[in-house]
């Protein structure tokens, strides 16, 4: 493993988030919560690398989710929209090459990210308000993902759950 890496890991205390597979850790939970106990907002920090292996397999949230990038190489957002259509989001940080540094998934599309093809790292944020709870999270199979989009096929047979677990443990943003 790289130095810089694993640095970063240590710096950060990077652990595998569940069921999506992306080295993450948490820096913010609202200490105040809505009426119904959710979190006002969460904000976390991740890490998309070659090894240790850091990917986002395709999954999609009940909430907006604001994506910011940080440092290292670009990475690739592959997004899967509720009307068939698709997109891919390269966050990075040359803005003038057509980096996004800033993007918000949409609630309800399926999203999957990594580090570019020869990058070694991606660090990012993602920010939601109301905040992450586990009830707000749905991972993205590769049956259900290539009857719906059968022209990314290759995205989905890479990105998408070949499992059956497809929802975070329960408490486990609690």
């Amino acid at each position: 493993m790289d130095a810089k890496i694993q640095a970063l890991i240590e710096h950060f205390k990077f652990q595998p988030l569940p069921v999506e597979g992306t080295l993450f850790t948490s820096t913010y939970r609202s200490p105040e919560s809505l009426p119904n106990g959710k979190p006002y907002g969460t904000g976390m920090i991740g890490m998309y690398c070659h090894e240790p292996h850091s990917i986002s397999y395709f999954h999609k949230l009940t909430l907006d989710e604001m994506w910011h990038f940080y440092g290292g190489d670009p990475l690739r957002l592959i997004l899967l929209y509720p009307d068939g259509s698709s997109r891919d989001v390269i966050l990075g940080s040359d803005p003038l090459k057509g980096h996004l540094v800033q993007f918000v998934i949409p609630a309800g599309v399926w999203q999957a990210g990594h580090c570019v093809e020869g990058g070694q790292y991606s660090l990012f944020g993602c920010t939601l308000a109301p905040g992450f709870t586990d009830d707000i999270f749905t991972g993205g199979t590769q049956t259900e993902l290539l009857k719906l989009y059968p022209d990314r096929k290759k995205d989905i047979l890479t990105y998408g759950l070949s499992g059956d677990e497809t929802s975070m443990p329960e408490g486990f943003a609690s």
